[in-house]
């Protein structure tokens, strides 16, 4: 039997139960973080308007290097892929204990860069907040520093099980980590009343407890790929320059992303007051409706890794074909039940009627178009990176989060006068344009040429 021109043997690399196993554990564990960062969210409201501020400037800041970490572990979880892929046991262990290796030592310079230098950095980014905003920046920064490390680790060894197609264990340790930070919030702050420090220790320790977890069960040799002692303390030059040639782009592509995020903030925070607090409401429903498309970027990687690295392109072809419908009707079907849910959540929000019908509108627009232009800007250029197509995925992304997005929100936004409607308009025409481009680069069949192991 022939399916577009793949043997069936071929085809059946991933069955749609050991694609159901990797995927729903991936979205329910970023359905998880979503909720847990909520339940955050009202525990700090206790603490004071001064803590809830220094809480969220300061997580800003942290998303810069939350988003390095990240993309150094998707540059290994690609390398590491492709040796699944080819049955390469000895190289995907040495691959995973050079990742651990390299985020170890870089995350413990970052936090220790940000450890001597905290004071002067949150003179430099929030100078002009009030004294007792800034003492709630510092404390919850000092504290947040010490867990880059543990965060680096957690992120290696996780996309180690990801790319594996193990995404089960990485669930249970986020259950069992987000556990553990809501119960120390609440005891730190309505027990110990230790204020931002309340809520600071217990994300330090369960960070520190997941980072733990993963790299013992990373260190397990029944495993189909494992960190190796010998390995962890051997500097591999040309296997370190693999992953970071897929990791440096990634990373690039997401500072630009994290940059022109906080210019369109300096923008929206021109408009009126109404506006501003619907574009955030808007934003945290924006998210939840994103997931769906999200969790399935980790499963284009494993996939599509897995496949190239065994030089089966013809599997690979086929598992974008097949993962692309899926992501599609997961995604449409998300975001409609989302747009759906909207007013319910609305209820929950203390808005004027003006602001909860702009609220509306903006989630509208989003979700039509999340729903169906998103997977194909985000989703398949995971496909296309974990190929090795990673130079012209970042060039993309770089150019139309620029010269869209960002250009593109300034004239509709400011000079056309239509605030933060034109923003999310400028927001979906970025994801069009990108959406056209890795759909052809994906159909041209150019991502084949690639070879990075």
């Amino acid at each position: 039997m022939m399916i577009e021109g793949v043997e069936t043997e071929t085809v059946e690399l991933f069955s749609d139960k050991e694609l159901r196993t990797m995927i729903i554990p991936l979205f329910l564990e970023q359905l998880l973080v979503m909720c847990v960062g909520m339940a955050d969210t009202i525990v700090v409201s206790h603490v004071g308007e001064a803590a809830v501020s220094g809480v969220s400037l300061v997580n800003q800041f942290n998303t810069i290097f939350i988003y390095l970490f990240t993309a150094l572990s998707s540059g290994g979880a690609i390398i590491i892929s492709q040796y699944i892929g080819r049955k390469d046991r000895k190289q995907g262990g040495k691959s995973a204990s050079q990742l651990l290796l390299f985020s170890t030592l870089f995350s413990i310079v970052i936090a220790g860069l940000v450890l001597l230098g905290n004071r002067s950095l949150m003179r430099l980014l929030f100078g002009k907040v009030e004294d007792s905003v800034m003492q709630a920046c510092l404390t919850y920064l000092m504290i947040s520093a010490l867990s880059y490390p543990a965060l680096a680790v957690y992120n290696s060894g996780a996309a180690i099980y990801r790319s594996m197609g193990r995404t089960k264990a990485t669930m249970y340790i986020s259950i069992l980590s987000n556990v553990i930070n809501i119960i120390g919030n609440i005891i730190g702050v309505f027990v110990l009343h230790a204020g931002v420090a309340g809520v600071a220790y217990p994300s330090l320790i369960a960070r520190i407890f997941s980072a733990v977890v993963i790299t013992i069960l990373c260190f397990q040799k029944k495993n189909e790929v494992s960190y190796e002692a010998k390995w962890l303390f051997h500097w591999d030059g040309t296997l370190l320059k693999k992953i970071l040639g897929v990791a440096i782009p990634n990373g690039i592509e997401n500072g630009v992303f994290q940059l022109v995020k906080v210019a369109l903030s300096s923008i929206v925070a021109l408009f009126g007051t109404y506006e501003i607090a619907a574009n955030g409401v808007a934003q945290s429903i924006w998210s939840m409706a994103a997931l769906a498309a999200v969790s399935m970027g980790p499963v284009f990687i494993t996939v599509i890794g897995q496949c190239m690295g065994n030089r089966n392109v013809e599997a690979a072809d086929y598992y974008f074909k097949k993962l692309m419908k899926l992501t599609l009707r997961m995604s449409c079907i998300w975001n409609l039940l989302i747009l759906c849910l909207t007013p319910l959540f609305l209820r929950f929000y203390a808005l004027e009627p003006e602001t909860k019908k702009l609220v509306i509108c903006l989630v509208f627009i989003h979700n039509i178009f999340n729903g169906i232009a998103f997977p194909f800007s985000g989703a398949l250029s995971n496909g296309l990176r974990a190929a090795g197509d990673v130079k012209y995925t970042m060039v993309i992304s770089v150019v139309t989060t620029i010269f869209v997005r960002l250009l593109l929100s300034y004239v509709l936004g400011i000079a056309c006068h239509m605030g933060v409607i034109g923003i999310a308009i400028a927001m979906v025409a970025d994801w069009l344009i990108r959406a056209a481009i890795f759909l052809r680069r994906q159909k041209t069949g150019e991502w084949k040429e690639f070879q990075v192991i």
